[in-house]
C-alpha cells in the first residue's frame, strides 16, 4: 500500500524572517515573536539563554560534559553506534510510554532548564500548538522531538550523556569554530585525519545533510526509530528530529554547503520549530493528564500502537 504525505505549506513571511523579534510594549519588557509567542528575557536561571560562559551552577559540568563529547564523538564511534541502535531491537512500547519514561531524566548538557524532559516536551508542544493550531503534525513534532533522549536508560545500555544530548555536528569533515567549546575537538582522534578534517572531508557540496553523518545522540536515533517505524509524520517533521541539536547550522549557518534543495525548504521549518524549543523553557507546569488526550490522537494518527526502539 503506498500512502501519500502532503508536504507542509511553509508559513507566509518566515522565508526571510524566520529569527525577527520585537520588543512588546508593555512593563513586562518580554521579546514577542512573529506568531504571537511571549519570549522571555531569561532562562529557568534567570540567566541568558544558551549563554555557555555565564557562572551558574550548572557552568562547570556543562563545560565538562561538551569536553567529553567532542572528544569521543569520532567518525568510527558514530558509525559504530548507527550500527548497534539502528537494528531497534531494544524494546516494543508506544511513543507516551516513552514519555514516561523520559521523565525519569535531566540533561546535563542544557544550561537553560532543569526540570524532567517531559515538562520541555510539553512545554514546547503546547506554545505550538497554541500559535498554529492547525499544523497538528508540528503539535506532535513538540512532544517527541526529544525522545531520544530514553539511551540514558538501563534498558537502551544507559549511554553517558555525552552521546545522547548537547549540540550536534557532523563527523567526517572539519569541525567548525561555530560549535559551543570548539576547543575539545583539537583531541578527538579526527581532528588531525586528513581523511575527515577538510571542509568537505568524505562529503561533497550539495550532497544533502540526509548523506552527512551526525554525531551520534537523541535526535538521530529518534530519526531512525520514527523512520524505521513507518511513521507517516512529513518530511518537514523529520527533518526537525533529525536536526534540532544542530546549532552550527540553524543558529550560525555553518555547513550549509551540504544542503540540497530539500533541505533549505525544511530548515525554515526548523526555524520556527527551534523558538518553541529553546524559549519554551520555564518552570511554568503543564496539567498533563488535561493535555493527554489530545497528544494520544495525534500518535495514533501518525504512529503505530507501538513502536521498535
Amino acid at each position: 500500500m503506498t500512502i501519500l504525505i502532503e508536504q507542509p505549506q511553509v508559513p507566509t513571511g518566515i522565508d526571510h524572517q524566520v529569527d525577527d523579534i520585537h520588543m512588546k510594549n508593555d512593563a513586562s519588557n518580554e521579546l514577542i515573536l512573529d506568531g504571537g509567542f511571549l519570549m522571555p528575557e531569561s532562562n529557568a536561571f534567570g540567566l541568558t539563554f544558551r549563554d555557555y560562559d555565564a557562572e551558574s551552577e550548572r557552568k562547570d559540568s556543562v563545560e565538562e560534559f561538551y569536553r567529553m563529547q567532542h572528544i569521543n564523538q569520532s567518525y568510527d564511534f558514530v558509525k559504530t553506534m548507527r550500527e548497534k541502535y539502528g537494528k531497534l531491537d531494544r524494546v516494543e512500547m508506544s511513543i507516551w510510554e516513552c514519555c514516561e519514561l523520559l521523565n525519569e531524566f535531566v540533561d546535563e548538557s542544557d544550561p537553560d532548564l532543569d526540570e524532567p524532559q517531559i515538562e520541555h516536551l510539553l512545554q514546547t508542544a503546547e506554545a505550538i500548538r497554541r500559535d498554529y493550531p492547525d499544523e497538528d503534525w508540528l503539535h506532535l513534532t513538540g512532544l517527541i522531538h526529544d525522545l531520544g533522549k530514553v539511551l540514558l536508560h538501563e534498558k537502551f545500555g544507559g549511554l553517558p550523556q555525552w552521546a545522547v544530548v548537547g549540540d550536534t555536528f557532523p563527523v567526517g569533515c572539519a569541525f567548525d569554530e561555530s560549535n559551543i567549546h570548539f576547543k575539545y575537538f583539537k583531541d578527538n582522534e579526527d581532528y588531525n585525519n586528513s581523511t575527515y578534517n577538510s571542509k568537505n572531508g568524505i562529503y561533497t557540496e550539495g550532497c544533502g545533510l540526509n548523506n552527512v553523518m551526525m554525531s551520534w545522540g537523541h535526535d538521530d536515533y529518534m530519526y531512525l526509530v520514527a523512520k524505521e517505524n513507518k511513521t507517516t509524520l512529513p518530511s518537514a517533521a523529520l527533518f526537525i528530529i533529525r536536526y534540532h541539536s544542530f546549532y552550527p547550522l540553524h543558529r550560525c549557518g555553518a555547513y550549509k554547503h551540504f544542503m540540497n534543495e530539500e533541505d533549505h525548504e525544511n530548515l525554515k521549518w526548523l526555524h520556527v520549530f527551534n523558538k518553541y524549543d529553546l524559549y519554551s523553557k520555564s518552570k511554568v507546569r503543564v496539567d498533563v493528564e488535561k493535555v493527554k488526550p489530545y497528544y494520544l490522537s495525534l500518535i495514533e494518527k501518525y504512529f503505530p500502537s507501538k513502536l521498535r526502539w
